[in-house]
């Protein structure tokens, strides 16, 4: 690790971001740097600023993966090489107000009877059913799951939070089954090794890009052409949820959202409030 590189993470410490931002904030500048091929800090205004027309029009970044861009590359620049460029200042992610993709509850079953993988089978089937991100799921570790409870203490999520979410008995049942097949006091899903050996003494949780890869696959299997990711199964789970009359406010706590707003979105994507939408307007309707 290059002395910028050290001193920007330990800023990003002292600054109080969680592990995944300080990961995605130092690779967003390493992006820049390998672009450029020299030190950021060699970078002038006027190629920082061609960067970011070059991730906007050539590489076409969508608006989260151009905010990780921005809020890294300002972030080392403004407190880790105390550089006050005006062109920090009023680049801005294009805003989108596109709605998320929603599986039907059919949809996912399809898809999760095609992994043939204990250990990613039930990694998704979790997922899905407490509505988890991808690396909230991958990192459950035992002292997570609380049985008592019929909870599942979710740490540091995004925005660095802790939260509970309702634990389904049909989850439990297939974590504890497939816990038993390799007993690994730390992780629930732990790294396999070279032929899918030495889980019970891994010291860190299965990579996240061959979760999604197996996910992709059962996509393709199933003939599915939505634009699906792990993160969908999050999406279906609250609009699910919505559906059966769950609260929205749970909902928000249960997904760890910071505004009832955000929530909100998924009231638009439910199928049962589309039905009886036009429903109501072919009856308002049919007298014309």
């Amino acid at each position: 690790m290059t002395e910028l590189r050290q001193r920007m993470t330990e800023d990003l410490q002292l600054r109080g971001m969680s592990e995944r931002t300080q990961e995605m904030y130092v690779r967003a500048v390493r992006q820049l740097a390998e672009h450029y091929h020299k030190s950021p800090d060699k970078i002038s205004e006027e190629e920082l600023r061609q960067y970011f027309l070059y991730i906007k029009n050539v590489k076409k970044y969508s608006r989260s993966a151009s905010t990780i861009a921005l809020c890294g590359i300002k972030f080392f620049y403004e407190q880790t090489a105390k550089v006050k460029w005006p062109t920090l200042t009023f680049v801005r992610a294009q805003r989108e107000k596109k709605l998320p993709v929603i599986l039907t509850q059919e949809e996912v079953r399809s898809i999760l009877g095609t992994i043939r993988l204990m250990r990613y089978r039930v990694c998704l089937q979790t997922i899905y059913s407490c509505g988890l991100r991808l690396q909230e799921g991958t990192n459950l570790q035992v002292q997570d799951i609380d049985s008592a409870r019929m909870l599942i203490h979710v740490r540091g999520g995004k925005g660095n939070k802790d939260r509970y979410v309702p634990l389904p008995q049909k989850t439990i049942d297939v974590l504890r089954e497939y816990w038993k097949t390799h007993r690994n006091p730390v992780w629930i899903f732990p790294a396999p090794g070279r032929g899918a050996t030495g889980m019970s003494t891994a010291n860190k949780p299965m990579p996240e890009g061959s979760v999604q890869s197996v996910f992709k696959a059962g996509l393709k299997e199933t003939g599915n052409n939505k634009r699906a990711s792990i993160h969908t199964l999050r999406h279906s789970y609250a609009t699910h949820l919505l559906e059966a009359g769950i609260n929205l406010r749970l909902i928000q706590e249960y997904l760890g959202h910071n505004s009832l707003q955000t929530t909100a979105i998924y009231a638009h994507l439910t199928q049962k409030a589309q039905d009886m939408a036009s429903e109501h307007i072919n009856n308002l309707m049919s007298n014309l």
